[in-house]
C-alpha cells in the first residue's frame, strides 16, 4: 500500500476502524491507490457521515427539542 494512503488511514480513527471491519479493502487499496476515494465514500455511507445524514440528524435534534418545549408549555 502506498505510504500516503497508510498515513491517512493511520491518522483517521474512522478509516482505521472501517478498514479493520471490512478487510476486503486491503486488497483493493494495495492494487489500486486510486480506489482510496471510493474507500472513504464507502466509510462515510456506512458510518452515516455524509452531508445528508448530518442534516437529517440536525433536523431530528431540532424536532426533539421543539417537542420537548411543547410539552413544557
Amino acid at each position: 500500500m502506498v505510504y500516503d494512503i497508510q498515513y491517512r488511514i493511520n491518522n483517521d480513527i474512522n478509516l482505521k476502524k472501517f478498514l479493520r471491519e471490512n478487510s476486503y479493502w486491503y486488497k483493493d487499496l494495495n492494487r489500486n491507490a486510486d480506489s482510496f476515494k471510493y474507500f472513504v465514500n464507502d466509510m462515510k455511507v456506512k458510518y452515516k457521515l455524509t452531508t445528508n445524514d448530518r442534516i437529517d440528524k440536525a433536523i431530528n435534534n431540532i424536532s426533539m427539542i421543539q417537542s420537548f418545549l411543547d410539552v413544557l408549555k
